[in-house]
């Protein structure tokens, strides 16, 4: 077993090395005019360029400096720049195989050059659009609320990968915009850390500044439980944030649940924590679960409203397919399953490339009715 993680790295970094090569291929291919200086600056600059990320997503992992941080920051940025490249070249392929066989002209300097030209315009759209926090305000019924619950608001931060990318100043952007929007309550359905290692009480420390009066509650998301998850709860418990590991808390009479990553992830065991905690099924509930996934056991658990993120909403076009493709309906947005609402979060945050391209970063505003 401990043979995977290095036979996942090696893949990882073959497909990473198979990629820029693609690209070098192309460009000498579809500008062959380019001097022999240009093609070995650019053989070499692409090689180079092929082993950044990995190597810094392992130190980052490890260390936690202002070198590693930059380097870490410089990777992903350049992750998400050869995304876009990638399908830049395959595209400029498939258009001159397809004007080749309509036997119309073929001027490939123009078709790579209009190409590469649009995935730099979407690159540099994505690191704009990903720094854009939108709020989405949501007004919600839930049967069996309590009428003290009535007009209340509950604010929802998923997603934040605090670490190397998103540091503190983004925390203190994030505890700012929440102090304005001054929620009665505040859920964190996991991910709040990125999982590596890092400062993780610098990065926390601006939201000991929110006192929300029904207070603040957290659960594990995957890349929480990636680094240290006691010791993040420990942070959270410090400064006002009640980690909920498979427990529930009664506030007001409203039923507020949480379950690790770890631990949703399997069927027996989830059905086990929900039936653990004894739900009033008359009531009211709301269960932190980071993965919008095993809705028929939450449920028939009785569960009103599940809070999750994880899907980013798919962050990139056009893995923003794939994600669908995975998770349907409940990729972003609220839904219903049978008697259960749902409700996804595109999340506030990003995971490796500081990029959006066909979503966006947001913080949610509940409103109960």
């Amino acid at each position: 077993m401990r043979a995977w993680p290095v036979v996942g790295i090696a893949l990882m970094q073959a497909f990473l090395l198979a990629a820029h090569w693609f690209i070098y291929y192309t460009c000498i291919s579809f500008w062959q005019t380019l001097s022999p200086m240009a093609v070995l600056l650019l053989r070499i600059s692409l090689l180079l360029l092929a082993f950044t990320f990995i190597p810094a997503a392992l130190l980052a992992f490890f260390h936690a400096n202002r070198l590693v941080t930059l380097f870490y920051r410089l990777a992903a940025v350049w992750l998400g720049f050869l995304n876009y490249f990638f399908w830049a070249v395959c595209l400029s392929w498939l258009a001159s195989f397809a004007l080749a066989a309509l036997q119309l002209r073929v001027d490939k300097p123009l078709i790579a050059t209009t190409l590469f030209c649009m995935a730099v315009a979407a690159s540099l759209y994505g690191l704009v659009n990903a720094r854009i926090l939108r709020i989405r305000r949501i007004t919600i019924l839930l049967p069996g609320l309590p009428d003290a619950w009535r007009g209340r608001t509950a604010l929802v931060l998923s997603d934040l990968h605090l670490g190397h990318m998103n540091g503190d100043g983004f925390s203190r952007r994030i505890v700012a915009l929440a102090m304005r929007l001054n929620p009665n309550v505040i859920f964190f359905p996991g991910d709040l850390f990125d999982g590596i290692r890092a400062n993780s009480a610098a990065l926390v420390e601006p939201f000991s500044r929110l006192a929300p009066p029904l207070g603040s509650y957290f659960s594990a998301g995957n890349h929480d439980e990636y680094g240290n998850a006691a010791h993040y709860a420990e942070l959270l418990s410090r400064i006002g944030i009640r980690a909920l590991s498979n427990e529930m808390v009664t506030i007001d009479g409203l039923q507020i649940a949480g379950v690790s990553y770890g631990d949703s992830g399997s069927p027996i065991r989830l059905r086990a924590i929900l039936e653990s905690l004894h739900l009033d099924p008359g009531r009211a509930s709301i269960l932190l679960n980071h993965v919008p996934s095993r809705l028929p056991i939450v449920e028939q658990a009785g569960i009103s409203l599940q809070i999750s993120g994880h899907t980013h909403s798919g962050q990139l076009f056009p893995f923003t397919f794939f994600t669908r493709r995975a998770f349907g309906n409940f990729t972003y947005g609220l839904h219903r399953f049978g008697g259960l609402q749902v409700y996804t979060s595109s999340g506030a945050g990003s995971w490796g490339p500081p990029m959006r391209v066909g979503t966006r970063p947001e913080v949610v505003l509940f409103t109960f009715e």
